[in-house]
Parts: structure tokens; C-alpha cells; sequence
């Protein structure tokens, strides 16, 4: 009797020991309008504010997930309409909520591809949000562009080219050259940050050295709280794929 009961002590403890298996992810196909598809700390937002008058679709599906990297794909046509009609994107639900000078670093890796129409017009970004209070109004949008197609930041200066003009040139942020432009979306203040060159199909860095530097050089207050946390693409017109083999983003 008493080995038997050593035994069952000793299974009991192992099973105890074991680790939780990960939870379920939908890797379902999801097309409407503003689906959402919780993972773990991240939720998939198709988000398709700005649609009306357009003609097209646009669908997006998790692809995988292990531990805090998760893939995805999202493929959309448009036409008609005006300006940017959706951004489909992974937003990250843990940590957010706090001011930025409480956050030590915000790691984000993020490997993708994408196949274009020919003139097709899209972007793929970061996007993120702060404002006073944890969930009040959005005050700044800060945006950190990994690849621009035929599209442009919002700038409140233009050249005389009719091309929007950098508020700072070549910054060095996160491994990479950036310009940096400033405008309003008529809500919010908005930075954008886009590659000097070329695009970032792969990045690994740390996303607070932007928050770092705006607060630092372009009168961003630390006081701001940390809204929202998303990384996506904003299509506007054509045919397009994107597929994101792996993304991670937490906030420390």
C-alpha cells in the first residue's frame, strides 16, 4: 500500500509539473467588417473603417502561434472609394495602458512579404496611440512605416514637388535610418516615421527608442499614457497579399 501511495504522490506531482498547453487559436478565415480574432496577448483586427463607397474585400486569417510570436496573412482588393479603406492588423492587448516614461522597452520583431498589383497603393506599419489618461482621447498617433507603395505620410509641410516634407531627416532609431514627418489627421498629432530608403521586411528592435527620441527631441510628453499598440497595413487601392511569418511585440 505505501508504494502504491508513493506512486500515485509521485504521478500526481508530475502532472501538477507539467506545463499548461497552450490554448486553441482560431486559424479560421475571418472576412467582415470589423472581426476581431483574440490569441493570447493579441487580437487581429480586421478593421475596415473606411470602405463606404468602395468596391472590394478583404479577408485575413492567423496562421500560427507559439509562445508570444504569432503569423499571419491578410489579402484585400479595392477600388473606388477614398483614401486608405482598412487597417487589417495584429494590436497587442498586454501592458498597454501605461505612461511612456514608466516603460523600460517595448521588443517588436516582425519578418513579412507582400505581393502587390502593379501600382497598387498600401503601407505597412507600426500604429500606435497615446492620450492623457489611460483611455481617454487619442492625442498622438505615432507611426513607424517598414515599407511605403506608392502611398505617403500624413505632413503638415510639402516641397515644392508636391511631396510631403520631413520634419527631421536620417534619424537613427532601432538599427535604421528614418525620416521623420509631422502633420494631423484633424484629431490627433501624428508622427510618422519612414525608412530613408528601401523597405524593412525584417525588423528587430526596440520600439520605445521612438517613443524615446519624440519625447526627447519633438516635445512629447512622458506623461502621455500608452493607448494603443497595433502593426498592420493600410491598403488603399489594387490587389494585394500580406504575410506575416512572425511578429512579436511585448511591453516591459
Amino acid at each position: 500500500m505505501l508504494s502504491y501511495l508513493v506512486g500515485f504522490v509521485a504521478l500526481a506531482s508530475a502532472v501538477v509539473a507539467s506545463p499548461t498547453p497552450l490554448a486553441s487559436v482560431d486559424t479560421s478565415v475571418h472576412c467582415g467588417q470589423w472581426d476581431t480574432v483574440t490569441a493570447g496577448n493579441y487580437e487581429m483586427l480586421l478593421d475596415q473603417w473606411g470602405i463606404s463607397g468602395a468596391s472590394g474585400s478583404q479577408c485575413a486569417h492567423i496562421t500560427s502561434m507559439s509562445g508570444s510570436t504569432i503569423a499571419w496573412t491578410t489579402n484585400w482588393t479595392w477600388t473606388g472609394g477614398s483614401g486608405v479603406k482598412t487597417f487589417t492588423d495584429m494590436q497587442l492587448n498586454a501592458g498597454i495602458g501605461k505612461q511612456l516614461s514608466a516603460i523600460s522597452s517595448m521588443p517588436a520583431t516582425w519578418d513579412w512579404s507582400y505581393s502587390l498589383s502593379s501600382g497598387a497603393v498600401a503601407d505597412v506599419a507600426f500604429d500606435l496611440f497615446t492620450a492623457s489618461t489611460p483611455t481617454g482621447a487619442n492625442v498622438n498617433e505615432i507611426m513607424i512605416w517598414m515599407a511605403n507603395y506608392n502611398a505617403g505620410p500624413i505632413s503638415a509641410e510639402y516641397g515644392s514637388n508636391g511631396q510631403p516634407t520631413p520634419k527631421a531627416a536620417n534619424v537613427n532609431i532601432a538599427g535604421h535610418t528614418w525620416n521623420m514627418f509631422f502633420g494631423s489627421n484633424g484629431a490627433n498629432n501624428v508622427y510618422s516615421f519612414l525608412p530613408t530608403s528601401g523597405t524593412i521586411t525584417s525588423f528587430s528592435g526596440d520600439i520605445n527608442a521612438f517613443f524615446k527620441y519624440l519625447t526627447s527631441n519633438q516635445g512629447v510628453s512622458s506623461s502621455q499614457y500608452l493607448k494603443t499598440a497595433q502593426a498592420g497595413t493600410e491598403p488603399t487601392s489594387g490587389t494585394g497579399t500580406l504575410t506575416t511569418s512572425a511578429f512579436s511585440l511585448t511591453i516591459n
